[in-house]
């Protein structure tokens, strides 16, 4: 990560630039940020969080921009307290050792390799549901399928870290404008949906219970951890001393833009589809979208649906493959072996390939892969790490006594107790 660091354009290298103007770079991070977040996870949220009911819903969505932002921002803050040009893996040896930095570097490929996993998955199934229920053609057998999708993304990842950045700051354009569209088209077929379940005000101990088992899910759907490394380095590249504040302006009009869109969208979804549905869906191991394309009998919505789905969870998968990439060379390297950057390079796409390329095949359920594997690891590195470096660590002293470090820490506690509770028989 440091090689490609040193080698990005040079003009982030010169004197760092001022906060007085909002430049292209902050719009297509911001963009790139929103890409990385919404993909399976946003695309499985409206069944996940639709099946609690109306008033865990209504919770979830107050508290889904605080949670967002401020976690997010913690890491950020976390990698720019490192030296100029250090990397997530870095830090972490930096500030706890290099045990903690082995440590964590392997939590840090464990938190974000899975959710490759998801993606193929959910991109294979999103693609075979839509030549055999859109296209009305037989499609090829599942593992070549798989091959030839997962195949294709990572030809787009060996063009490097700028040109995948770019691309999918460029790709939220369309699939912001087909996301508000679907949102809007759904509106009249609104018959009330999750409404039913809102006469009915649940225990508070009911309630408190359904909303500790959708927090994992809620944490993941507006996860975007694997880029904020990537997106911290640039920023100190960029802003030198003025990177904090300005990482934090770029952090909020992202999560905000995300969580408009993303609410509107999931609302909208729950007030059309019944619990029946919206439990049927999750049997057929299917986004929401492929769901909705099968259920209107629209040709309009039949195309669209998947293709919006595929253009998500694709740029998703390019976005996590920045920080799976990341936390990989950097435990190969902290073995001791120094490959070439080339070499090094080639052995990470083809691990990755064979690896994500087995699961799809195998195709697993995609919200039990989100419950089991996503929700610890990832609390723990985007929650609790930064959290506890805020209390350590002397360059992050600064941001000690904020109350929002009480509500992420809470939060992350709750994302893992809730997991190991669910997986227990």
């Amino acid at each position: 990560m440091n090689d490609q660091a040193n080698s990005v354009d040079e003009r982030y290298a010169t004197t760092p630039a001022t906060l007085t103007s909002w430049s292209r770079q902050d719009t297509t991070w911001m963009l790139g940020l929103f890409g990385t977040a919404i993909g399976a996870g946003t695309l499985f949220l409206p069944i996940n969080a639709g099946l609690g009911g109306f008033w865990p819903l209504l919770i979830l969505a107050v508290l889904a921009f605080p949670m967002t932002f401020f976690a997010h921002r913690g890491l950020t803050r976390f990698v720019l307290s490192g030296r100029e040009g250090s990397d997530i893996t870095d830090v972490v040896e930096e500030h706890f050792g290099l045990k903690a930095g082995a440590l964590i570097t392997l939590l840090y490929f464990f938190a974000i390799f899975p959710i490759l996993l998801i993606y193929s998955v959910a991109l294979t199934n999103t693609v075979s549901s839509f030549m055999e229920h859109q296209l009305h053609i037989m499609p090829p057998p599942r593992a070549l399928l798989a091959f030839v999708l997962i195949l294709g993304l990572l030809a787009v990842v060996r063009c490097g870290e700028q040109v995948i950045v770019k691309a999918m700051s460029l790709m939220v354009y369309p699939f912001i404008v087909a996301l508000l569209f679907l949102a809007v088209y759904l509106i009249p077929h609104w018959n009330g949906g999750i409404l039913s379940t809102a006469s009915v005000v649940p225990a508070p101990s009911a309630l408190l219970s359904t909303l500790w088992l959708a927090i994992p899910v809620m944490v993941f759907s507006f996860n975007h951890s694997p880029i904020i490394s990537a997106f911290a380095v640039d920023q100190k590249r960029q802003y030198g001393a003025n990177a904090d504040e300005r990482s934090s302006q770029i952090l909020s009009r992202a999560h905000l833009l995300m969580v408009v869109m993303v609410l509107f969208f999931v609302f909208s979804c729950v007030l059309t589809l019944s619990p029946a549905q919206l439990a049927e869906a999750k049997a057929q191991n299917l986004s929401i979208l492929s769901y909705l394309a099968n259920h209107f009998d629209n040709p309009t919505i039949a195309f669209a649906a998947p293709l919006i789905a595929f253009v998500a969870i694709a740029k998703s998968f390019l976005g996590h493959y920045i920080g799976a990439s990341e936390g990989l060379k950097g435990l190969v390297l902290k073995t001791g072996r120094r490959p070439a950057p080339k070499t090094l390079d080639r052995m990470t796409a083809a691990f990755m390939l064979v690896v994500c390329w087995i699961v799809a095949t195998l195709n697993p359920s995609i919200l039990g892969m989100i419950e089991a594997l996503g929700g610890p690891v990832i609390a723990s590195i985007l929650f609790l790490m930064p959290m506890y470096a805020i209390r350590k660590v002397p360059a992050m002293a600064k941001y000690r006594g904020q109350a929002s470090n009480v509500f992420v820490t809470a939060v992350g506690l709750v994302a893992i107790t809730a997991v190991v509770y669910s997986l227990i028989p």
